[in-house]
């Protein structure tokens, strides 16, 4: 199993190297949460994250893609919906409380995680409508969250994007 999660705080740069990884030729899996935010915004909601049932929204199709795919790179991760529900004020959902002990249980992820760290900006979008401070808070929610369910975070600092993307590969079985 080598399927490695990509997390770190909103406009870190996960994205862009996800897609550097992807030219290389390496299997990846979006983000769910931006997909969820696209869908529901064009449904009519503005602000899908004030309701505590888009966490659930965020784990089904977390669970949905993970189990299409193989081995690869993954845009987040369970574990980061439970940060974000942190972040956000929410209770744990039963769904979310599920799926963090099913990941636990199967080897669906992982150990190793590449935390990619922040750029010094966070560069707003449609999804993505959080201060820089706050990004930065965010940042240490999800270092927090990875670390108490006992996940190995490897550091990718700001660089250039081919840089990271090698520090990713270097410590992966892919080349």
């Amino acid at each position: 199993m080598a399927r490695y999660i990509l997390t770190g705080a909103p406009g870190a740069g996960k994205t862009a190297l996800l897609r550097m990884l992807e030219r290389r030729g390496h299997a990846v899996v979006e983000e769910a949460a931006t997909d969820v935010i696209a869908l529901e915004q064009a449904l009519g909601r503005a602000e899908p994250w004030t309701d505590p049932g888009f966490i659930d929204l965020i784990v089904c199709l977390q669970r949905q893609r993970q189990r299409l795919s193989g081995d690869g790179f993954f845009d987040r991760s369970p574990i980061c919906t439970w940060a974000l529900s942190e972040f956000l004020g929410f209770p744990p959902s039963p769904a979310l409380k599920a799926e963090i002990d099913r990941i636990a249980a199967e080897p669906v992820y992982a150990r190793r995680v590449f935390f990619i760290q922040n750029l010094g900006f966070v560069t707003p979008t449609a999804a993505r409508r959080i201060s820089y401070e706050d990004a930065l808070r965010f940042e240490q929610v999800h270092l927090e969250a990875y670390r108490r369910f006992g996940y190995e975070l490897t550091l990718i600092p700001p660089g250039p994007l081919e840089a990271r993307a090698d520090q990713v590969l270097a410590n992966t079985p892919f080349q």
